[in-house]
């Protein structure tokens, strides 16, 4: 029997909420993305933990432990344990009792089974109890080793639950499946079935998957099939994937991480920021990126405005839209931009200019500056100053 090894599982914080809940009698096992990105071998970010009992019992089990108790949902049976600085969702087993397709109305209840039938996929429903023990009621562990993505049960009625899932597919698929494999032709099938309960979603939800989707190692195959099934189009109109291919390539070559705001921006789409409901830094960035990969301006002049940062991100979002790869140059020109001072100022220039004089003159002696690959010192600006 395969059992799960992993550091969290024995580390203090995971043990004193483990006696927390089993001296009061109540049932404890790990799941989900835990038990899963373990096996895998990669990070964990977040513990949860299913239990048998109400979250009454919970609270009381673990306030009685000397725990931070927080209810974060316990509506729908979730409460937030915190040890030592580290937090854990604790969530009663539960079936969906009604759904309209964006949030559910559950009932408790005692039976693991069950409550890893309502769940989405088949990796995602692995339990493990504190002893490594694993538990797979759906067969996850065999889609797991196989890295293969497939609902549970019917993919249409685990869709029709949550039409989220939809788009969850997608990031999952990019994130932990082998997309050599293909995809599962059942749930492409259900998808292309369901597109319209996209349009029943919140744009925060909408937004959140995809920038957790864009930010996966190779999203590009995942997003060109959901291009092709019209998924992009709606959740981001406008949008055309024809570009994160070439992008993603050229991020490897230059040893750059993954990010969803520069594969964002080579998206393009109609009003991301408000389609996607972008935090106003990431909007600025993507704006940023975006503008500058497309308005012809040199890499340099791009990292004197901007930022090294940006033209750099820029000077790739631009070579994938053109398919041309950045020049070779590329890199220094964005060091000289991005080092560069421009020597005047706008007292510099007074009292022979002032008002809108003063700031036209100043801009075009800029311009110059930059023209010069930002060689002409202060001397030789206050010499061409008057001369446009």
């Amino acid at each position: 029997m395969t059992r799960l090894s992993a550091p969290w599982l024995d580390a203090p914080a995971t043990r004193r909420v483990v006696a927390a809940l089993r001296d009061a009698g109540l049932g404890v096992w790990f799941v989900g993305g835990c038990v899963r990105n373990a096996l895998l071998g990669q990070p964990v970010a977040d513990i949860d933990i299913a239990t048998d009992a109400p979250p009454d019992r919970v609270v009381a089990a673990c306030g009685a432990a000397g725990l931070h108790v927080v209810p974060t949902g316990i509506d729908h049976g979730t409460v937030t344990v915190v040890a030592d600085g580290t937090a854990f969702e604790v969530t009663t087993f539960r079936r969906d009792v009604e759904t309209d397709g964006r949030r559910a109305t559950v009932a408790f209840g005692t039976d693991l089974s069950s409550d890893a039938h309502r769940r989405d996929f088949t990796m995602n429903a692995l339990y493990v109890t504190p002893e490594g023990e694993i538990v797979d009621p759906v067969g996850g562990l065999t889609d797991l080793h196989a890295r293969r993505l497939r609902f549970i049960g019917s993919a249409d009625a685990r869709i029709r639950e949550d039409y989220l899932r939809i788009l969850r597919f997608f990031r999952f698929h990019a994130w932990y499946a082998d997309t050599t494999q293909g995809f599962d032709p059942d749930a492409l099938a259900a998808i292309a079935a369901t597109l319209d309960g996209l349009d029943r979603l919140s744009r925060e939800r909408v937004g959140a998957e995809m920038m957790k989707l864009l930010a996966a190692p190779d999203p590009a195959p995942e997003v060109a099939v959901m291009d092709r099934l019209g998924i992009l189009a709606h959740v981001l109109p406008g949008a055309d994937a024809t570009a994160l291919a070439p992008l993603v390539h050229f991020e490897a070559q230059t040893d750059l991480a993954p990010d969803a705001v520069r594969r964002l921006a080579v998206l393009g789409g109609d009003d991301p920021a408000e389609r996607l409901r972008l935090s106003n830094a990431d909007e600025r960035r993507r704006a940023t990126i975006r503008g500058a990969a497309l308005d012809g301006a040199a890499p340099a002049e791009t990292a004197y405005r901007h930022g090294a940062e940006a033209a750099r991100d820029a000077a790739l979002v631009r070579a994938a839209l053109t398919g041309a790869p950045p020049d070779a140059g590329t890199p220094a020109a964005i060091a000289r931009g991005a080092d560069a001072r421009f020597p005047l100022r706008a007292a510099d220039l007074m009292p022979a200019y002032a008002g809108p004089a003063l700031g036209k003159e100043l801009a075009r002696l800029e311009q110059a500056f930059i023209a010069s690959d930002f060689t002409l010192d202060r001397a030789a600006l206050l010499s061409l100053a008057g001369r446009g």
